[in-house]
């Protein structure tokens, strides 16, 4: 068993030991081939959360602090983290994201690039749309909906894969890939809405 498994498998443990997790909508998930798992983000936990929710090896953009302790930098990226620069565009993490996605793995990003703890209105970052369209595959929406509290619910609802293939061959600018990550980001806040209060 590889660090990774092992180390999610361990997770998982924790996880469900302190909180009452519950995943819908597995079947929504390809059974093979890259895609990309998008996310709000409102809690630490939120990638230990999906990525042992999950089937399959995730990779996932990492704020760049973390990895400034050796230690530290060095068991995430065992676990399939790598740096990403919030301030700008980063083209080291784009190629790595699109490294992860050309092999067919998946990769998770949370597009709203920080935690909403608020809870305001979700807004994206353009990297979703334009990492999915340039790796040419699909992008599938999860929202993570929980206050987090100990011993609590945290309900994750997966939904059916969005495509941009008729935009694979085109030249797009900002504002466009801006337009289609919101979307995405849109899908997800009203099933936030829409779901049952965690009891």
């Amino acid at each position: 068993m590889s660090f990774y498994w092992f180390a999610r498998n361990l997770m998982r443990l924790f996880i469900h030991f302190f909180y009452r997790v519950r995943v819908e909508g597995l079947e929504h998930l390809p059974k093979d081939g890259g895609y990309i798992i998008c996310s709000n983000h409102i809690n630490y936990l939120d990638p230990l959360v999906i990525g042992t929710s999950i089937p399959r090896k995730m990779g996932y953009m990492a704020k760049e602090e973390l990895f400034r302790n050796k230690l530290l930098g060095f068991i995430l990226i065992k676990l399939g983290m790598f740096p990403v620069n919030r301030n700008g565009a980063d083209i080291s993490a784009i190629k790595s994201s699109l490294r992860i996605l050309n092999k067919g793995d998946v990769l998770g990003i949370f597009p709203e690039g920080t935690r909403n703890i608020q809870r305001n209105e979700m807004k994206s970052k353009p990297g979703l749309a334009m990492i999915a369209i340039k790796a040419k595959v699909p992008i599938v929406p999860v929202a993570i909906i929980s206050d987090y509290k100990l011993f609590g619910k945290i309900k994750i609802k997966i939904n059916e894969p969005i495509t941009y293939d008729e935009y694979y061959n085109l030249k797009i600018d900002v504002d466009t890939y801006q337009l289609l990550s919101q979307k995405v980001m849109d899908s997800i806040e009203n099933q936030t809405k829409l779901s049952a209060p965690i009891n």
